[in-house]
């Protein structure tokens, strides 16, 4: 099996069935995730920080090739064609390109993006702590623009990231728009990563993912899946 160097992840999508599942589940080179139309791509694995013992396929969409993130985004925007949402709202920093894809795809004009920089003219009241399981040594805090307030109320809103695992980083959002009296109908991400956040994400049902991967056990000869 040849080993990919770091820029070669998420670079291209292969037919359905080139990758199986390995004997025992166990991944050493690469994680295949695989499209809802059964096409796949390769994730490299992570050790997660902590006891050394779990580990996570890794998806980072702004490294990404353009045919990627296309099979990525088309297939986001299918899940909620027909339910018809009227704004996107874009989850930073990854989440922010998905979302700019999605919503043309569902023939918007624009996103409101939520940012993670706050601005001047920001209300304090609309903000929210934000941690991930990729920021282990603390987070910032996230901010929905005042001025985009107009854009939202009484309307059906999806909201798109990258990713959800441990789910902290989604409820934080969720809390957010909370705030300002915006529940989405939807919620759109490119990986649905274990299952901790289903526990974790009020509504967790609303989460649509285009592809699952496990939480991975880090073993002596690589990564084990459950």
């Amino acid at each position: 099996m040849t080993t990919l160097a770091p820029h070669d992840f998420w670079q291209q999508i292969f037919p359905a069935g080139t990758f199986a599942a390995p004997e025992g589940r166990l991944h050493t080179g690469f994680y295949p995730a695989s499209l809802p139309d059964g096409r796949q791509i390769q994730l490299p694995m992570r050790v997660l920080p902590g006891d050394g013992t779990q580990g996570v396929a890794s998806l980072i969409v702004n490294q990404a090739s353009f045919a990627v993130l296309d099979a990525l985004m088309d297939a986001m925007a299918g899940h909620w064609r027909d339910a018809a949402p009227e704004v996107v709202i874009g989850v930073p920093t990854l989440g922010l390109p998905l979302a700019e894809g999605v919503a043309r795809r569902l023939g918007h004009s624009r996103v409101v993006a939520l940012g993670t920089s706050r601005k001047f003219w920001y209300d304090p009241a609309l903000s929210e702590p934000l941690k991930s399981i990729t920021t282990p040594g603390g987070g910032k805090d996230i901010y929905l623009d005042p001025r985009m307030l107009p854009l939202l109320e009484g309307k059906r809103v999806l909201l798109v990231d990258d990713v959800v695992s441990s789910g902290a980083s989604m409820a934080a959002v969720l809390r957010l728009l909370a705030k300002a009296g915006i529940a989405p109908m939807g919620i759109s991400v490119a990986m649905q990563q274990g299952t901790r956040w289903q526990e974790t994400v009020p509504g967790a049902d609303r989460i649509k993912g285009v592809f699952q991967t496990p939480i991975l056990e880090v073993i002596e000869d690589g990564f084990r899946a459950p």
